[in-house]
């Protein structure tokens, strides 16, 4: 059937009218329609850049700030938060990067040491310390930082060590993975590591850390730490020699991880690159989703703080041949100076975070905050998850989809690149691709697509965009975009 001009002038206008509306029904979508973000109030004239947090009984938040103080928060879940109180527990620490509660005690990892404190004599502030395990190096370097997870399964507290500076190791165990035990047993599990940001376990509580873009690290990262594993960066590899631990790899320089990988079975690649840039900068803390949908729909997720642009990006995980990869995702945002902590209350489904500009400037332009997000109730239409297939993808969405506009392989858009792997700082995005996307499938439920792509690159981030894709209610994506590292091709 032909149109008459007027029947296609008429087509055309509500085409572009069509057109027109899309970029109004993006901006509609806000952040506060899904999370609401609220800072806590802190004590007045203090400097409280936090580097911790811990949640207590009774509803109490303890944090610690990088000048050496721990404070206890009471309030910070109520309705009014102008009721928030504080009262200062200890001073004198050294700059702890992890902290919990447990029976009665705090426990503490701090650039010596990892150190547990409690009041034993009931006037409200701390009067035991003791020293768990101390068994590491430190010469007073700025870079010497020391992050530590909470217990795992067996008691054991996860801790990984910064570099000295971004380029050598001038003390003991730098660049390593420790396990502390219940009984201060120190037991080196990882080497390769560069300038951790944060640590915690997934859902399965297996431990993964953030790694920063630098020296070895075309881009920071997520990534498992597997015990005995190498991490990526061979520059404390000289400590191996002071426990029975087997050699790291020597690792040649202007190459490839996944050229390395297949040369030595330790190294673990990343779990899930943050390109540079587009997914922030500087990674930090983890938390994982356990609260069986409070706090949306997003059970068994990372949440990975970022110091930086001042975010909370959204990490989806599967394992594939034995390694883990995934997606990760654009979250929250808006957040009031650069984050270092997250804590998400599993209970009461509140994620708390802090943080500090102090060192590296952030979006974020107050010199520390520490604040909560609540979840609001209503379901934001998102890529909920992205897994990997042998030819392509399946994409999992929180809305159902509108099949036509879902359903045609014009509505996304892909790029897929690596990084040098190099003794040098950063790399630039290399050996770019274009996978071709095929086919657009629309499951029967309206819930998922699965993706036919040609052209699929094995160790490469693979960069998707849908800003085609509607839901049945004709609503955007709230976040578009979405990054994959394929470091294994389901068979």
């Amino acid at each position: 059937m032909r149109l008459s001009s007027s029947s296609l002038q008429r087509s055309l206008l509500h085409v572009g009218c069509y057109l027109l509306l899309l970029p109004s029904l993006a901006s509609a979508v806000s952040q506060s329609d899904f999370y609401l973000r609220e800072e806590i109030p802190l004590p007045p004239g203090e400097t409280m850049e936090i580097g911790s947090i811990a949640l207590m009984p009774e509803q109490q938040i303890a944090v610690t700030t990088r000048r050496g103080d721990l404070w206890i928060c009471s309030g910070a879940y109520g309705d009014d938060l102008k009721k928030v109180t504080w009262k200062k527990f200890a001073e004198g620490l050294h700059e702890p990067f992890g902290m919990f509660w447990k029976a009665g005690w705090l426990y503490l990892t701090q650039r010596p040491d990892v150190t547990r404190l409690r009041d034993s004599s009931g006037r409200g502030t701390a009067d035991t310390f003791e020293t768990i395990s101390s068994e590491w190096g430190i010469k007073g370097d700025y870079h010497e930082y020391a992050f530590g997870s909470e217990p795992d399964k067996n008691g054991d507290i996860w801790v990984v060590l910064c570099l000295t500076g971004s380029f050598t190791a001038d003390s003991d165990w730098r660049g390593w993975c420790l396990r502390v035990t219940p009984e201060g047993k120190m037991i080196p599990t990882c080497s390769g590591i560069r300038s951790p940001g944060g640590i915690g376990a997934n859902a399965e509580g297996e431990l993964f850390y953030t790694d920063n873009q630098g020296p070895w690290n075309g881009s920071s990262s997520l990534k498992w730490l597997k015990p005995g594993s190498f991490q990526g960066n061979p520059t404390g590899n000289k400590y191996a020699k002071l426990a029975n631990f087997p050699a790291p790899p020597e690792v040649s320089d202007k190459s490839r991880i996944v050229t390395e990988r297949a040369k030595h079975p330790t190294f673990i690649p990343p779990a899930v690159v943050f390109p540079h840039g587009k997914v922030g900068q500087s990674p930090t803390g983890i938390a994982y989703d356990k609260t069986g949908g409070k706090f949306g729909p997003w059970e068994s997720q990372l949440f990975v703080g970022e110091q930086t642009h001042s975010q909370v990006q959204r990490v989806s995980l599967e394992k594939v041949n034995g390694l883990y990869q995934g997606a990760v995702f654009p979250f929250l945002d808006g957040f009031e100076a650069g984050l270092i902590p997250i804590r998400l209350d599993q209970q009461a489904a509140i994620l708390f975070v802090g943080g500090s500009n102090r060192g590296w400037a952030s979006r974020g332009t107050k010199p520390f905050t520490f604040e909560r997000v609540k979840w609001t109730g209503k379901t934001p239409f998102e890529i909920q998850t992205m897994t990997a297939t042998p030819d392509g993808f399946t994409l999992n969405f929180t809305e159902p989809v509108d099949p036509a506009a879902a359903g045609n392989p014009a509505s996304y858009a892909m790029a897929a690149w690596t990084y040098i792997y190099q003794s040098e700082y950063g790399s630039p995005e290399v050996d770019q691709a274009t996978p071709k996307i095929t086919a657009a499938t629309v499951s029967p439920d309206r819930k998922s697509v699965r993706l036919t792509i040609d052209g699929l690159v094995r160790g490469h981030v693979h960069r998707l965009t849908a800003k085609g894709v509607l839901s049945a209610t004709a609503q955007p994506l709230w976040h578009p975009d979405a990054y994959y590292t394929l470091n294994e091709i389901p068979k």
